[in-house]
């Protein structure tokens, strides 16, 4: 065969690249018709841009123009006016469509509409583009038929071909009969084409033709020809250099910052240690990251006051948390004793290891080293950006979140699950960057492999724009005079650990041996010595702040005018100009440099110090600017361009903003249920709906469910609030005909978060933090089977505690007894146990509906009125029970954890029984029986014994200190020798921390080891909780003070049929 190839760079900018001309056995291979002009050379940068979603046309005004015509204009519209013009087209839609009733539009409220968000209509225009979107001629348009109707439906032909290709490749053997069943307009055209790309791949190689089809690929999409694209493309730049923008900066004034920040950063954390303590930290991390975050500070990330919204959101690397501080210290927002004190934090004068807002509350705003929560909770909070936006509660259309997540980070199912979900939702505000530097904290990330290919495949699977930053201005050279792509190949196939070996010997000559001579290559490096060699190998992508620059202007471009998220995979060297750190394995435990490793990076970073300075870890090794140093004022010039500096937390006064309702919103059963037998659990739903219909703070009530609606009680909120879905219920849901239907829209105040306890718990942060990240204050209501709570996202809740978060937590279904079908991995008695480790969270058990509201209320109060950074985890239970009257003065007992419910009658001997949650009915039912013994018996409702036992911990410490001497408030309730018996369906544990502070006989009954299915009745008597084992522990605990006959207990033990005997599943052996 004769082959006649036309080079991509001849054809320039055609609109049809890929014309292959194969002549062969004397038939002449036809040229394929040209379906496009010719573009101007900018037209693969602009094409870049149209294919992240922009459009070079716009919104043209007329007064007879065609529905396809007006289609595109308001296509137009949304794509310029972004989610700002979804929100408001929303608004309006459903407050014309309330107020007729009629769940849609006539024609002249759809004009109206369409005037609202840009489109003037004339008449004859208005009728033409209704009859397009009225798709069931009714003459209304739902919300439904407008979103079915922009978005247009597939062609039947592309939707039958998508579908076949989706199995091409995976099944071998039936590729034949899948060939034979696709459409074939001109079977000997396609032969040719075939032949074509064989003929390419014989001559030009396999490298060649994947860049080939790649292009056609693109080219097809600009020509509006659709198929999916591949996951993995080559390894290079996703941006070469023809579509680089101009760099808009002081290049050498940014790389000089650069390096004293990088410099600063590196002896913050070596003199911490020097200086004696241990106290740890880390520098290979920032190193590597040093020059992306740079470029990120100089010309993208917007400050709190960049306007649109508080500015962008920054997820940094936990582990790169000293570079933000040695910026800081340049920008004169931290002095030297903070910094001099990195870790050091007990007498408050030190900085935190890591970003950690509950210790520095003006300056972090985001945790993120504990892994994978980072990457999690940044889409979770790109998604609430949204929400706060569409329901008109903030502007957030500026505002972008910035994730930086490590390459071995990537490994945790909170990294997965995130890019997920960021695909999912279309989340075109959330930007992913992955420092690819190859390297986790005990080696390689991908020793055998390439990371950078795989996580453009995992990411572009999940629906994100991937942009590759792989190689350097000066190592693209090689790549760009690759002309059969072989070099790409060999680089392809060099694992990562090899790469990073490569790196870490730094040999020139090792490089050209183990890449270039092993695969033939010697001649594409002819012209460089190993010197030149190392140095273009040794600056990867992300460390060249052009292409950074290029990079994340792409992404810049794809938040304000794209469809989906964007990640950048950005190679960089663990260790970067640190060259006994660099690459090495131990490179992320080093946290001190020696003498000499302090001089080489001196030397490598430009700073003036002498070698005698650097002997003594003190302030003198920080290399400080004069205020009026260039350096200094050009990074001072490029924040306040940007809106203000980064990191800042800048929290609003919620206190002065909302009016918080009155206590008749909270005080539906302080007359009790009036006979009714009812749960906490719709105790609770009935206050949490007043509160939603409470005016503007009702609006800001934001309900958080794991798919458990029906059974907690709250379905029938959801045609009244609606549940959140951004882009509609673009389908009728089976139950339309019915009052609790299934009603979704974008402006809906539930989020229902599906099977997803990891994902809901990050929604309900990015609520309980929205005061602080966009002034937007959001009170969040998460409820969900308790078991699946502090057990399964602890670490979150514990996050959401280090973000100062401000809501409620509502375990429902709580009790190991009460819940007590579900079995061993649902009944849950130890929650609030778990909780009292969290020292921002306060845990309640309440038993009735007035106490449920009170506590309501008093968090309300402590989150909103004070501006106290609490948590409020609450129980409720399944069981019905008729739920009392509030008695007089108990709102202080309610609150501290214990009051008196109900005095003892007269009688010989008196015992105080304290009940808590659904087991308060066996402490009850046991007064009568006890009296059966002429023992009379006072009732006690223990809402928290965590608070009880902080509270006695904290008088105790004072005392011990030389402080106040005061009573705690269980030795004022409980510290006067009564005979005390506290029953719960917790486990023992929880009653018992305050055993210490109780007078007399203390006796705790509580639901240890796992649950079992079972009737409530039945498990009661087995945990030994119920009203019988009540009386015989009331009894026991008088016959130990010798105040009745030991016979007495026994006698009870007797009559109601109490043994000793257990079968504990705990501790049996199974044989």
């Amino acid at each position: 065969k004769e082959v006649l190839f036309l080079p991509w760079a001849a054809l320039g900018a055609m609109a049809m690249a890929a014309r292959l001309c194969v002549a062969k056995g004397g038939r002449g291979f036809r040229q394929l018709p040209r379906v496009g002009m010719m573009r101007a050379p900018s037209s693969r940068g602009m094409a870049l841009h149209w294919r992240h979603g922009g459009t070079p046309s716009g919104a043209g005004l007329g007064g007879n123009r065609s529905p396809d015509v007006l289609l595109q204009d308001l296509k137009s519209i949304f794509t310029k006016q972004g989610v700002t013009c979804l929100s408001s087209l929303s608004a309006n839609w459903f407050a014309a469509a309330d107020e007729n009733v009629s769940k849609g539009l006539d024609p002249a409220e759809f004009k109206d509409t369409m005037a609202g968000v840009g489109l003037s209509l004339s008449d004859t225009e208005a009728a033409g583009l209704f009859e397009h979107f009225d798709a069931d001629k009714s003459g209304i348009i739902t919300y439904g038929e407008f979103a079915k109707g922009l978005m247009g439906q597939m062609p039947e032909f592309s939707a039958s071909l998508a579908f076949m290709h989706q199995y091409t490749g995976h099944f071998p053997s039936s590729q034949a009969m899948i060939r034979s069943t696709r459409p074939s307009f001109d079977p000997e055209e396609t032969e040719e084409w075939k032949e074509s790309l064989e003929a390419v791949v014989q001559h030009h190689g396999k490298t060649r033709a994947r860049f080939l089809l790649h292009e056609l690929m693109e080219e097809a999409g600009r020509l509006g020809v659709y198929i999916s694209q591949p996951v993995v493309t080559p390894m290079v730049n996703s941006i070469p250099a023809s579509a680089e923008p101009e760099y808009p900066g002081d290049r050498a004034l940014e790389d000089r910052i650069s390096n004293i920040i990088r410099w600063n950063a590196a002896v913050m954390v070596s003199d911490s240690n020097r200086r004696g303590g241990g106290v740890g930290g880390h520098i290979g991390t920032f190193a590597s990251i040093c020059d992306v975050i740079e470029v990120g500070m100089n010309h993208f990330f917007r400050g709190k006051d960049y306007g649109h919204g508080r500015g962008d959101s920054i997820w940094m690397q936990g582990h790169a948390s000293p570079g933000a501080y040695s910026r800081a210290f340049l920008e004169g927002r931290l002095g030297v004793e903070e910094v001099m004190n990195f870790r050091r934090e007990a007498d408050g004068k030190g900085i935190s290891s890591y970003p950690h807002p509950r210790l520095m509350p003006h300056f972090w705003e985001n945790p993120t080293v504990s892994m994978g929560l980072g990457p999690l909770g940044s889409v979770y909070q790109a998604r609430f950006f949204r929400y706060l936006h569409l329901r008109g509660l903030a502007d957030t259309s500026q505002s972008r979140v910035w994730a930086f997540v490590g390459d071995g980070e990537m490994d945790e199912p909170e990294s997965i699950t995130a890019i997920s979900v960021a695909g999912r939702e279309k989340l075109n505000n959330m930007i992913f960057i992955v420092n690819c530097n190859y390297q986790r904290l005990d080696g390689p990330v991908r020793g055998n492999s390439k990371v950078v290919q795989e996580y453009e495949g995992t990411f572009r699977g999940a629906g994100f724009d991937v942009i590759k930053l792989v190689w350097g201005e000066k190592f693209c050279e090689l790549i760009n005079a690759d002309h059969d792509g072989k070099l790409i190949e060999a680089l392809e196939q060099t694992p990562d650990g090899d790469c990073q070996r490569l790196h870490a010997k730094a040999d020139g000559a090792l490089v050209r041996k183990d890449i270039f001579e092993k695969h033939g290559l010697l001649d594409r490096v002819a012209h460089w010595t190993d010197a030149e060699l190392l140095e273009a190998f040794q600056t990867p992508g992300g460390h060249d702040h052009k292409k950074i620059y290029a990079a994340m202007s792409q992404a810049q471009k794809n938040a304000e005018m794209g469809g989906r998220p964007t990640v950048i995979l950005v190679k960089t060297l663990k260790g970067y100009s640190l060259q006994t750190f660099l690459g090495r394995n131990t490179v992320h435990q080093k946290k001190m440099m020696s003498d000499s490793d302090m001089q080489a990076y001196r030397d490598a970073m430009d700073i003036p110090l002498s070698d005698e300075q650097l002997k003594t870890p003190d302030a003198q090794n920080l290399f400080l600017l004069k205020e009026d140093s260039p350096e200094v004022k050009y990074l001072k010039e490029k924040r306040k361009g940007l809106g203000g500096f980064l990191p800042l937390r800048d929290p609003a006064k919620v206190s002065a903003l909302v009016e918080l309702p009155s206590h008749e919103t909270y005080a539906a059963f302080d007359e009790g249920s009036k006979g009714r037998e009812i749960s906490t659990t719709m105790n609770f739903a009935a206050i949490l709906r007043k509160m939603m219909q409470a005016g503007e703070f009702g609006q800001r009530v934001t309900l958080m469910v794991t798919d458990e609606s029906r059974t907690f009680g709250i379905d029938a909120f959801f045609p009244i609030f609606k549940i959140h879905a951004p882009f509609g219920q673009n389908y009728t849901p089976v139950d339309a005909d019915q009052v609790m239907k299934y009603a979704e829209a974008p402006n809906g105040q539930i989020l229902q978060e599906g099977i997803s306890e990891g994902g809901a718990i990050m929604t309900w942060i990015a609520s309980a933090t929205s005061y602080s990240s966009q002034q937007a204050p959001t009170l969040p209501f998460l409820i969900y089977y308790s078991m699946f709570g502090f057990q399964r996202v602890g670490d979150s809740i514990w996050q959401a505690a280090d973000m100062r978060a401000r809501g409620f937590l509502i375990g429902a279904t709580y009790g190991r007894t009460t819940l007590n079908g579900e079995g061993l991995q649902h009944q849950d008695g130890h929650s609030l146990l778990i909780a009292l480790t969290c020292p921002a969270v306060k845990g309640y058990d309440p038993a009735f509906g007035y106490e449920m509201g009170l506590i309501i209320e008093n968090g309300v109060k402590e989150m909103w009125g004070e501006d106290r950074d609490v948590i409020y985890y609450i129980t409720a239970y399944n069981e019905n029970m008729v739920m009392p009257a509030k008695p007089e003065g108990v709102d202080e007992g309610i609150i501290k954890g214990l009051y008196k419910f109900q005095d003892a009658k007269a009688a010989e001997h008196t015992v105080r029984l304290i009940g808590s949650g659904s087991i308060m009915k066996q402490a009850l039912d046991a007064v009568d029986m006890l009296a059966e013994f002429g023992v009379g018996a006072e009732i006690w409702s223990a809402t928290s014994y965590g608070e009880l036992h902080r509270d006695a911990v904290e008088c105790d410490r004072l005392a011990r200190l030389g402080g106040e001497v005061k009573k705690s408030w269980v030795e004022e309730c409980l510290g006067d020798g009564t005979v005390t018996v506290a029953v719960s369906d917790n486990m023992t544990a929880y009653p018992k921390l305050i055993d210490p502070w109780v007078g007399g006989q203390f006796t705790v009954l509580g639901a240890d080891g796992f649950g079992r299915s079972d009737t409530r009745e039945n498990l009661r008597r087995f945990f030994e909780i119920d009203k019988e084992n009540v009386v015989v522990a009331a009894l026991e605990g008088l016959a130990k003070e010798g105040k009745i006959s030991p016979d007495v207990p026994k006698q009870a033990r007797e009559k109601y049929g109490l043994v000793s005997e257990r079968k504990d599943i705990c501790m049996e052996i199974v044989s």
